[in-house]
């Protein structure tokens, strides 16, 4: 699958303009060159007196790797052995997702492949990657780690606010899963490792970097569609097409993020979903139940130094319950109406975790399940104060 692009993005590289800037700079500059050409004469004039001195002096270097006593590869510092104890015990969970779409036109059908990654989520076949990896196909395949290619593959769903889908290898036994980890408390610098089908040639490719950032809003591209994300972890871990849907590890092997997006034009910004953010779903497809979000009710602003100096509120992280725009910001009806909360009241954690520096509200209550009980901290007229409420279904909920 084509990698998405993130807008906003850098501006584009220029390229570098090669120009003389006056006469003597480039005579200074010709005279060098005649220069170094008569240095290299006297020194093969040198090599021609000495050469068996210098080849039999340099014999010593050149040994053949069944003598070699001191290999420098076997050299191994502990972040490179961190790197590939990641590579070697995460591999075997990451697979290669082809996909085949056909679009039909007035010239007739077109038939066209892409390729992303997935991340095995369960022993009997269960696998997440992104929605704009498998969405609009009419066939999916998976290839394992060892090579192997399965075809019977089932489209369970996606997550209708987020950019995840999850598939299923039908009748597969004995699949590795891996690990997931804790988004929530990932920070800014921490090593992280990226493995992917780069190009959807080289499977499994493993890349690291280090977390750039946390808590990304991007309008992502692909094709014609765009898909505003919210919350997302920014990496230098390098990320190419075909990488969509692969995982981005912490140095413990633990899955951190869904790598999803790269800036076009930059380099070294790319863009992965917290997992914490899929954890929710996650719990329900691997019981057979299907893809089904918990669901709040509620709009909200996400508070930033800009937001918070524009209503005048007095902090500077959380969710703002308002709406630019003049809509309804309560759900008629919706768990956050039952739990009363109201306009202009501010979210400032969600069971305990502070929404900004943990996560967002979105990635936060997508931790749960439908009928989850949460408890929610909310500022309200300068005071303080605390409701437990129910989370409702996505899918059930007329929205």
């Amino acid at each position: 699958m084509p990698e998405r692009s993130a807008a906003p993005v850098a501006d584009e590289a220029r390229p570098v303009e090669t120009r003389v800037v006056d006469g003597s700079s480039s005579g200074r500059a010709l005279r060098i060159t005649w220069l170094g050409w008569g240095i290299i004469a006297v020194g093969l004039l040198i090599a021609a007196g000495y050469g068996g001195l210098l080849i039999g002096s340099s014999q010593k270097n050149i040994t053949s790797h069944q003598s070699l006593a001191n290999d420098g590869n076997t050299t191994v510092t502990s972040e490179e052995d961190a790197i590939a104890k990641v590579a070697a015990t995460v591999s075997p969970s990451v697979v290669s997702i082809t996909t085949q779409s056909t679009s039909g036109s007035f010239v007739g059908p077109t038939h066209s492949q892409s390729a992303g990654t997935g991340i095995i989520i369960g022993s009997d076949g269960y696998i997440v990657t992104n929605r704009h990896v498998v969405s609009g196909t009419n066939s999916v395949n998976v290839i394992t780690a060892d090579g192997t290619t399965y075809n019977n593959v089932k489209v369970i769903g996606s997550d209708p606010l987020n950019d995840v889908a999850y598939i299923k290898v039908e009748g597969a036994k004995n699949f590795v899963a891996a690990q997931m980890g804790d988004s929530s408390t990932v920070r800014v610098g921490q090593k992280v490792v990226a493995i992917g089908n780069s190009l959807g040639q080289y499977q499994n490719t493993v890349t690291s970097g280090i977390i750039s950032g946390t808590g990304r809003p991007i309008s992502a591209q692909a094709g014609n569609s765009v898909e505003n994300l919210t919350d997302l972890l920014q990496t230098d871990a390098a990320i190419n097409p075909g990488n969509s849907g692969g995982p981005l590890l912490n140095l413990a092997g633990q899955v951190v993020g869904i790598n999803t997006a790269i800036a076009q034009d930059a380099q070294g910004i790319g863009f992965a979903i917290p997992i914490n953010a899929t954890k929710g779903i996650l719990k329900g497809v691997l019981a057979g139940k299907g893809v089904d979000r918990a669901f709040l009710g509620v709009r909200y602003l996400p508070i930033t130094a800009e937001i918070a100096k524009k209503y005048t509120l007095a902090v500077n992280a959380g969710a703002y319950v308002y709406s630019e725009d003049g809509s309804s910001v309560i759900q008629s009806g919706g768990p956050a109406e039952k739990a009363g909360l109201r306009p202009k009241d501010i979210i400032t954690k969600v069971n305990g975790l502070e929404v900004g520096p943990r996560g967002g509200v979105s990635s936060l209550v997508a931790e749960y399940q439908p009928g989850d009980v949460i408890t929610l901290t909310l500022l309200r007229d300068g005071r303080e104060l605390t409701v437990q409420l129910t989370l409702g279904s996505y899918n059930a909920f007329d929205r």
